[in-house]
């Protein structure tokens, strides 16, 4: 388990760019897979992009697929998205995930029920 606080969301008009931060403290695993999931209102949560211990291995949704970036600073014990090109359609409340991958560098999850340590989200609104 650990805790996660996301930072950087906010409002941002059609074609802009916005930085999510996921900072990860207070872990129990000594490597671990980092994730993003949205949320619109009224919608499920939705995988966006996952990234491995190692950070050579991503995985992106087909939605944000070349316009949004997941990487780590794992000195920093932080996950980031870079979203650049938003779009009306990226608007939700963006949550960061982190799982254990015991001692795994490649690993990465991109289903919401393999994640068990969450942050609280933060909102974005892209605005046309």
């Amino acid at each position: 388990q650990a805790q996660l606080v996301e930072s950087g969301g906010g409002s941002v008009q059609a074609g802009g760019s916005l930085r999510l931060s996921c900072a990860v403290s207070g872990r129990t695993f000594s490597t671990y897979a980092g994730g993003w999931f949205r949320q619109a209102p009224g919608k499920e949560r939705d995988f966006v992009a996952a990234i491995s211990w190692g950070g050579g291995t991503t995985y992106y949704a087909d939605s944000v697929k070349d316009r949004f970036t997941i990487y780590r600073e794992n000195g920093k014990n932080t996950v980031y998205l870079q979203m650049n090109s938003l779009q009306p359609e990226d608007t939700a409340v963006y949550y960061c995930a982190a799982e254990g991958t015991r001692g795994s560098y490649d690993i990465y999850y991109i289903s919401l029920k393999q994640y068990h340590s969450w942050g609280q989200g933060t909102q974005v609104t892209v605005s046309s």
